[in-house]
């Protein structure tokens, strides 16, 4: 018969490296803008040598999987990032009316990871999330909390989806979503009691999560953009007004 068959070679560590830290990716192990180990962390935890990692980092930063920072060591890339974010960043600064749109956007995506997180979410994942309430709460005594925390908060939700792609594309316009939330909170803090009525809203998501009510947490989760959503339009309207 004919020799169909080639002989086997056995796999580089390095490429061994690469396979792993790749599979973690995909699962959702490792998330967009998670650091990954140093050198010589990985090194030890692997019990292979530093070549062998210094190889392997190479080949994942060129494939785009993950990015070396200046002094700050190896971050892992959203998988989407290079082709929504920027434009994206760029025509609403352009166009701050697109504030609106981007509210019902979120609005599409947040309930469902509200719906999925309250199915999958682990205890560690309810901690996580309350961690972030918790912050949101001890800020709101000196007048407000800061918008960093309040997406933290929502992005930890979708992480607790355990869907490595919806984690990817909620990181791919986070910093849009960053957007929607600080213009947001600086109108609603001008409003006396609606601080107050954010803090509950966050709460009710919370507890339906961790209730394990998918659908409550849906309805909890659209309750809350839909304010965020109405705000956004009184902004939008404002600023043809003065057009």
């Amino acid at each position: 018969m004919p020799n169909v068959f080639k002989p086997i070679k056995p796999k580089k560590i390095s490429d061994e490296i690469v396979t792993q830290i790749k599979n973690l990716i995909s699962q959702g192990e490792l998330t967009p803008g998670e650091r990954i180990p140093s050198e010589r962390e990985l090194s030890s935890i692997l019990g292979v040598s530093r070549p062998s990692v210094r190889e392997a980092i190479m080949v994942l930063e060129a494939m785009g999987l993950v990015e070396a920072r200046q002094g700050g060591g190896t971050f892992v890339r959203s998988l989407t990032e290079t082709t929504i974010a920027d434009p994206l960043t760029n025509m609403v600064e352009s166009d701050p009316g697109l504030l609106h749109a981007l509210a019902e956007v979120r609005m599409g995506l947040e309930s469902w990871s509200a719906y999925l997180a309250a199915s999958r979410a682990t205890e560690a994942d309810i901690a996580k999330i309350e961690r972030h309430l918790n912050e949101m709460e001890r800020q709101a005594v000196t007048g407000g909390w800061d918008a960093g925390v309040d997406a933290q908060f929502h992005y930890a939700i979708t992480a607790a989806t355990h869907n490595t792609l919806q984690l990817h594309v909620l990181n791919t316009i986070h910093s849009l979503f960053h957007t929607t939330i600080q213009v947001a909170l600086e109108e609603f803090y001008q409003k006396e009691g609606y601080a107050n009525r954010l803090l509950s809203q966050h709460k009710n998501i919370l507890d339906a999560i961790r209730s394990h009510n998918p659908e409550l947490a849906r309805q909890k989760m659209m309750e809350h953009l839909q304010m965020v959503e109405e705000k956004m339009a009184e902004i939008q309207t404002k600023n043809q007004t003065v057009k």
